[in-house]
């Protein structure tokens, strides 16, 4: 079997007429403009980093001539960009890693994150990842951003996530995403009662006080969960959370902001409650849940190939079964 790092770069070809409104301005600003355009409708999907590399690379022309990125442009000229790209991962950094595959075809892959696999390599996560296991099982993904993902769990949230299998599928996801046409739906399990279904419209940022947390602030990102009650239990609550946006931790700081913290997510304030009269091995179990009692448990979207509307559902893990059943015994 060959080694996939001998695979060939493939080819960027980028296309576009200087539109007027754009007349006057620097070459690479408006390139930037009109290729992002682009990841919306037609080309290849090309991350903003791409672009200023090659740009400053030399590799951008207007009618035909190589230019500097600070040169102005005029209404009507021709901005071409040309690049050779690199598979986006060292295919050598490909593991046999344990998740399993819901659903896939040449658009896209459904897989389900067991709780404690990290998403995307990053400082302290070198390998391991989801990514990791994503180009083992398929190899071809170390071409696109991302490996294809498109959304992220957090390490110790298990469940459903959609990764697109080539570019036109993850480009479609992506725009589905911020159109908020995929329905993402996840089972909590929080402290105290829930007494209603409700809508949370608090807008999120990164805590001011410790970067690993986020907070609710005027000034940070719009963010809406919608909440259902689920099942209540002596000192809990089982609860639905629908995504309408999707910030890091939403769920978790929203719910914790209105009196709720979920079971075991001792960042977010979790209390250690355990169930009323409840055994000691009953409550030992409650309170030392050793992570954050969150499952991404359903997913709805339009295939963007063929158009279709398909659905997939995940079962509890049986950590949080465990869970579930030591609160329903009392």
């Amino acid at each position: 079997m060959a080694d996939p790092l001998d695979r060939p770069a493939t080819v960027v070809e980028l296309d576009a007429v200087v539109p007027p409104e754009f007349n006057g301005r620097r070459v690479d600003w408006v390139a930037t403009q009109l290729f992002d355009k682009r990841e919306r409708d037609d080309g290849p999907v090309v991350s903003r980093s791409e672009l200023t590399r090659w740009i400053r690379e030399g590799l951008l022309s207007l009618d035909g001539r190589a230019v500097k990125p600070k040169t102005a442009v005029a209404a009507g000229q021709r901005i071409r960009l040309r690049a050779e790209r690199l598979p986006r991962f060292d295919w050598r950094a490909a593991e046999e890693l344990a998740f399993r595959v819901v659903y896939e075809d040449s658009g896209i892959l459904v897989v389900d994150k067991p709780a404690g696999l990290v998403v995307h390599p990053g400082a302290g996560n070198p390998r391991g990842t989801l990514v990791n296991g994503l180009l083992r099982h398929r190899p071809a993904l170390a071409e696109l951003p991302r490996a294809g993902l498109m959304q992220r769990l957090d390490k110790d949230t298990s469940g459903l996530m959609v990764v697109g299998g080539n570019e036109s599928s993850l480009r479609r996801l992506v725009e589905d995403m911020q159109a908020r046409r995929i329905d993402r739906r996840y089972l909590a399990l929080v402290e105290g009662t829930v007494e209603a279904d409700r809508r949370i419209d608090l807008a999120i940022g990164r805590d001011r006080r410790n970067r690993l947390r986020q907070s609710v602030r005027s000034d940070g990102r719009a963010a809406v969960t919608h909440v259902a009650v689920k099942r209540r239990f002596g000192a809990h609550t089982l609860v639905e959370a629908r995504l309408e946006t999707g910030r890091t931790h939403q769920i978790r700081v929203h719910m914790a902001t209105v009196g709720h913290p979920l079971v075991g997510d001792s960042r977010y304030g979790a209390r250690g409650l355990v169930p009323p009269n409840g055994t000691e091995a009953d409550s030992q179990l409650v309170r030392q849940f050793p992570r954050q009692a969150l499952h991404a448990y359903r997913l709805a979207l339009t295939h963007p190939g063929n158009g279709e509307r398909m659905a997939f559902e995940s079962d509890l893990p049986e950590d949080m079964q465990c869970l579930l059943r030591a609160l329903q015994a009392h």
